[in-house]
């Protein structure tokens, strides 16, 4: 509609109009005339309400869900926060767990050996130094530690120190192929040097080409001059593979060490040697060799009469190697007969 002077007096007098319907209603209260009109429409109206009503309810919902989810959001946040707490305590639990187990197996194997040592934790792996393996250790010159002392775990030798910081030291793993250590059977004595192979068995040149050696014989360090860079008598591994004796000088054998390097945390640096070599005292004790099975055989001669009731011997009235016992003779053997039903005079 155009803004004209006529359609600005009809918008007025259509809200006069109101105004006074309004009025009329607000004084008539429940018996105002214009109730009837509001009925009517309210029939024609409210069907179409209730319709534009329940398509908008679950856009309502969702709104509420929406502004209900924040709370909810950080309640998920809240739990996986404290779930992943626990998980870390947990793990802080069995790896301190782990750790006493280690530092218990440490002290044992020092006091075995009669072994001074500082104990260590290792803080990095790598090479450090250009070395392939090496560790780094959290102690150093300002602790006692020098250049070329042996390095144990709980489990045997894990190597020697090669670089000394105030504080750090680097330590060359015994499996690292520039690492040497001279080493002594147990029991028979025969003498070699093992060389690291990295991921690999050690390789043991025995010194006797001679020697007899089998899978399971075991190996410890036969120690250096002045105790540097090996003291005596620390575990090494055991041999699990032997070369044939070809008449050589020297034979060749494959030893798996005690020690696992690549998961190293607790070791311990000797800084004073053993008064005298502790041999093979430092070695576990070997496991006890399982006992056989006993096993019995029976034997049923073709022919027998299984023995009535459950088929197994009994102590009384039972027939053994085919001969009946007391109680139960032959009906031919006569008072005072034997058991095949002749009489003593006979």
């Amino acid at each position: 509609m155009r803004d004209t002077k006529e359609s600005r007096l009809l918008l007025v007098l259509l809200i006069a109009i109101a105004f006074a319907l309004i009025t009329v209603d607000i004084r008539g209260g429940e018996e105002s005339p214009v109730d009837g009109a509001r009925q009517a429409a309210a029939s024609v109206f409210g069907p179409v309400e209730n319709g534009v009503a329940a398509a908008v309810d679950p856009i309502g919902n969702a709104i509420g869900a929406v502004r209900g989810s924040g709370d909810r959001h950080d309640r998920i946040k809240q739990l996986e926060l404290e779930n992943a707490q626990l998980k870390q305590r947990l793990g802080s639990d069995e790896r301190r767990e782990s750790r006493l187990r280690q530092l218990d197996g440490l002290i044992r194997t020092a006091a075995a050996g009669q072994y001074g040592i500082k104990g260590a934790e290792v803080i990095a792996i790598g090479a450090a130094q250009g070395f392939s393996w090496t560790v780094t250790i959290d102690i150093g010159s300002d602790d006692g530690v020098q250049r070329d002392m042996t390095v144990i775990n709980n489990d045997g030798l894990v190597g020697r120190v090669t670089t000394v910081g105030p504080n750090t030291s680097t330590v060359l793993l015994a499996n690292d192929p520039d690492f040497t250590v001279g080493t002594r059977m147990e029991k028979t004595d025969e003498l070699g040097f093992a060389t690291g192979q990295g991921d690999r068995p050690l390789l043991v040149q025995l010194l006797n080409g001679k020697s007899k050696v089998k899978n399971g014989d075991r190996l410890v360090t036969f120690g250096s001059q002045g105790n540097k860079p090996f003291v005596p008598g620390v575990p090494v591994g055991e041999v699990v593979r032997v070369d044939p004796a070809r008449g050589d000088l020297t034979r060749n054998v494959y030893v798996r060490p005690y020690v696992g390097f690549s998961k190293l945390d607790i070791v311990g640096v000797v800084v004073q040697a053993p008064r005298a070599d502790p041999r093979d005292t430092v070695l576990p004790p070997k496991p006890a060799a399982p006992r056989p099975t006993p096993t019995v055989t029976v034997t049923v001669t073709p022919g027998a009469t299984p023995p009535e009731g459950d088929g197994q011997a009994q102590d009384n009235g039972q027939a053994q190697d085919g001969q009946p016992q007391d109680g139960g003779l032959d009906p031919g053997a006569g008072d005072g007969g034997d058991a095949t039903g002749q009489n003593d005079d006979e």
